[in-house]
């Protein structure tokens, strides 16, 4: 199969306020959001995308446009709604500390897979639709452009959590031992038996070796020799 780049979007305005921004409108990049989401285009600039999908939200599509900026061709970028951030209901738009008092917050930390939020989205379907999205264009992407095909999502942080989750076997209500921080950079390889997950929550470092592609077979006993970077 392919390889996606799941990227979480920049550093918002709401995230500097402390607010749970969930799907309000207008909810943009800040200054130092922008400079981390040109950091991560400049950290793919290395490789050769297939495409990029992102979230409908602006925070997401403009992550995305500074993705592409630095990309050689011109690989496609449609929006995704699955891909878009949970619906956290009447959750939405209130400061984090003061959700951080609900009876519903030990729930959230402790067994997200039983959390509907009120008049929102259950955190179990919000794992189902975005893990179907993404195993949905993985294929897309392998069938069109071959298994060696390395593609980016530029989504949210419980969504890219709920992702990995997914990738890496554990139950939803594991997740939140996953931190997934503004534009960080995970992969996941989706091989035929299972997927690999080859980082999580990366801010730095050298992207160049996933230009050589992907070795889908078994794993390698004691690790094996890592990757090669072009």
């Amino acid at each position: 199969m392919a390889t996606v780049i799941l990227v979480r979007h920049g550093r918002t305005t709401a995230n500097a306020a402390g607010l749970l921004a969930g799907r309000a409108a207008g909810v943009s990049l800040d200054q130092i959001g922008r400079e981390q989401a040109a950091m991560t285009g400049d950290r793919l600039a290395a490789v050769p995308l297939a495409g990029v999908v992102s979230s409908p939200l602006e925070r997401c599509r403009q992550t995305a446009q500074l993705i592409l900026d630095r990309q050689a061709g011109n690989p496609s970028a449609p929006t995704d709604p699955d891909l878009t951030e949970c619906d956290y209901g009447q959750w939405q738009g209130r400061l984090l500390a003061d959700l951080a008092a609900e009876d519903l917050w030990a729930a959230v930390q402790s067994q997200p897979s039983a959390v509907v939020f009120p008049g929102g989205e259950s955190m179990a379907a919000m794992q189902a639709r975005s893990v179907a999205a993404i195993r949905r264009h993985d294929a897309a992407f392998e069938a069109a452009y071959g298994p060696g095909a390395v593609w980016a999502a530029v989504s949210h942080g419980d969504i890219i959590k709920s992702i990995l989750a997914d990738a890496f076997g554990m139950h939803l209500d594991l997740f939140q031992r996953i931190n997934v921080g503004p534009a960080s950079v995970s992969i996941v390889h989706y091989g035929v038996g299972r997927p690999t997950v080859y980082a999580t929550n990366t801010d730095a470092g050298d992207l160049s070796w996933l230009s050589n592609g992907i070795n889908s077979g078994d794993a390698p006993v004691g690790g094996g020799a890592g990757q090669t970077a072009k």
